[in-house]
């Protein structure tokens, strides 16, 4: 690169390298709106795995997603060179690592991007020119991200902006004609899915939930990856009305949730998304905390145990008790009548 190529610190473009799990990817654009109102001339790009890229299409603020499917359990130097050559292409000033891991701060270092921004962990001195230090301090990953938007030694904004997806009215309504569900007919997406059985409503409690809100006229879809099939399958039986939605594409579940009318989930990513997108959005929180983890988004409905558990919170995979009861003892009916709450606001007719 020659010195008349050399961007200047503070300017130029800027590169986001968010968390990759679903939700925490939908909680970065929090930072991509801290981003437009500090800095509204500059242009946001963010880091994407393919799993992933199908919500960049539908962030405000976004110009493009940079799609890498880096590898997971090694270095992968190939890769991060070839990434690196792309970034490098895009001129970026700036570099948002969000990731304490040394390898998520390798390709921008490689890239040569003049500032890039990150906690301090994993020894990365040399890799991040503008290392932050408090990241403990602050309880939730939200904030630790937004923090990497301020300057150093910035206080967080509070209340922190939200996030947000847009998914275009003619997609919705192109969704709703492949799916099958015409008409006003209300629709309820259920995601049964979460990162460990820990944090899953029963499937027979998704099931009893389904059948109830058929009875009572909706549809019902079913959303999650290939890993959620078995779940689905149980969930749907042979009900018409009960669809298993579940598949490796993400945009099928970005857009059945953009077009239902309210969305059941478990603590997981796709509860992010349905609130991000504005659907009425009821969380089942069992072993976790819904303070930390629940979406920054307000949702419909927030479903816990009303027993007293001493082994709650718990970020185990599997109930380390055995007994699930964090799980098992939120009733079907619970969040049936929230979830017929939040249908009944959702299609009220507007205050005049």
């Amino acid at each position: 690169m020659t010195t008349s190529d050399t961007v200047i610190p503070g300017t130029g473009p800027i590169l986001i390298v968010p968390y990759m799990w679903i939700g925490d990817f939908v909680r970065c654009h929090t930072v991509v709106r801290l981003l437009a109102a500090r800095w509204p001339d500059r242009p946001v790009d963010v880091l994407t795995t393919t799993l992933c890229a199908p919500l960049v299409d539908y962030m405000p603020g976004v110009r493009q997603g940079i799609r890498a499917d880096l590898p997971r359990s090694r270095l992968g130097l190939l890769t991060q060179k070839a990434l690196a050559d792309r970034l490098r292409a895009e001129r970026y000033g700036t570099a948002l690592v969000m990731p304490r891991t040394w390898k998520s701060a390798l390709a921008p270092f490689l890239a040569a991007i003049p500032e890039r921004v990150g906690f301090v962990g994993e020894a990365r001195l040399g890799l991040l020119n503008d290392l932050r230090w408090g990241e403990r301090r602050l309880p939730r990953m939200v904030d630790r991200c937004a923090a990497l938007a301020m300057p150093a030694g910035a206080p967080v904004p509070a209340p922190l902006p939200v996030p947000e997806l847009v998914v275009p009215s003619t997609e919705i309504a192109a969704w709703r004609q492949r799916a099958g569900v015409t008409g006003d007919r209300p629709v309820v997406a259920l995601a049964p899915g979460a990162v460990g059985p820990a944090k899953r409503w029963p499937a027979a409690s998704f099931a009893e939930l389904a059948r109830q809100l058929v009875a009572q006229g909706l549809a019902v879809v079913v959303l999650g990856g290939p890993d959620e099939k078995a779940i689905a399958t149980e969930i749907a039986g042979d009900d018409p009305d009960i669809r298993d939605l579940t598949g490796p594409d993400l945009r099928t579940a970005i857009l059945a949730l953009a077009a239902a009318t309210a969305a059941v989930s478990n603590d997981s990513g796709l509860l992010h998304v349905a609130a991000a997108l504005g659907t009425p959005a009821i969380g089942i929180f069992g072993p976790t905390s819904p303070w930390h983890w629940a979406p920054l988004n307000p949702l419909a409905g927030v479903i816990e145990t009303a027993s007293a558990l001493a082994c709650r919170p718990c970020h185990k995979p599997v109930c380390r008790m055995r007994h699930h009861r964090c799980m098992r003892d939120i009733h079907p009916d619970q969040v049936l009548q929230a979830t017929r709450q939040a249908i009944g606001k959702a299609m009220a007719p507007p205050l005049s």
